[in-house]
């Protein structure tokens, strides 16, 4: 029998060959499959054709100290859904935002261990995989204008359409289903079945914002309590 991994395919954007080289024989080793690349128009040319399961960027490329960000730009005009991760030397809080804000799922440095790579993989594959078992009481939740579609992934707010990641999709529909309930950073990983930190927590949740903000400037739905975490006040 096939291991869940064995169906998957991983992009990996790093123009360092021995890294690039070591990420995809680690990746290899827990069954996925990999495609590699050194420089963004050959990835963009490729995901234009077929998009991969998960594509891991690095930021600089060869000649294209921002390639990553462009890239992953260019990724989520393609697709609001495949889960993007940055693993890059860069690690300013300045990155980090500019990275997530872009629409990536997870952010990682260099010197983050082969295993504990392929664990934040896995996170996210797992989340996928719930997402698709449609394992919900509720397939469509609403919470006064807020409308999650479960077997979709949609979410509209007032009728107006949101985009959101996969992992904003899941942060959303966590804090939705329990309206009032305070959920602090902890409880928030573990209902979304993510592996972050809480820098990242901030940015994901920062960025849910300002969308919802975008085609309603009164929007006020996702409280912070200080100390605590947040909740969902509709």
């Amino acid at each position: 029998m096939p291991t869940p991994s064995a169906s998957r395919t991983i992009a990996i954007v790093e123009d360092e060959p021995a890294l690039r080289e070591n990420y995809a024989a680690a990746l290899r080793k827990h069954g996925y499959h990999t495609q590699l690349y050194s420089a963004r128009a050959e990835a963009l040319d490729a995901f234009s054709r077929r998009l991969p399961d998960l594509a891991l960027l690095d930021i600089g490329l060869a000649g294209d100290p921002d390639g990553g960000f462009e890239l992953c730009r260019s990724l989520r005009a393609l697709s609001a859904t495949v889960p993007i991760i940055f693993l890059s030397a860069r690690d300013s809080d300045l990155d980090i935002v500019s990275g997530l804000r872009l629409g990536a799922d997870d952010y990682l440095t260099k010197d983050v261990s082969l295993p504990h790579l392929v664990a934040r993989i896995s996170a996210l594959f797992t989340r996928i995989d719930a997402l698709r078992a449609s394992q919900f009481t509720e397939q469509i939740l609403e919470r006064g204008p807020l409308t999650i579609d479960l077997n979709r992934y949609a979410v509209q707010w007032k009728g107006n359409a949101i985009d959101l990641t996969l992992t904003e999709f899941w942060m959303v529909h966590t804090l939705a289903q329990h309206p009032g309930h305070v959920k602090n950073r902890d409880q928030l990983m573990a209902d979304a079945k993510i592996v972050v930190d809480d820098a990242t927590i901030t940015s994901h949740v920062k960025r849910i914002r300002s969308k919802f903000s975008a085609v309603d400037k009164a929007f006020k739905a996702i409280d912070t309590v200080y100390g605590m975490g947040y909740r969902w006040l509709e």
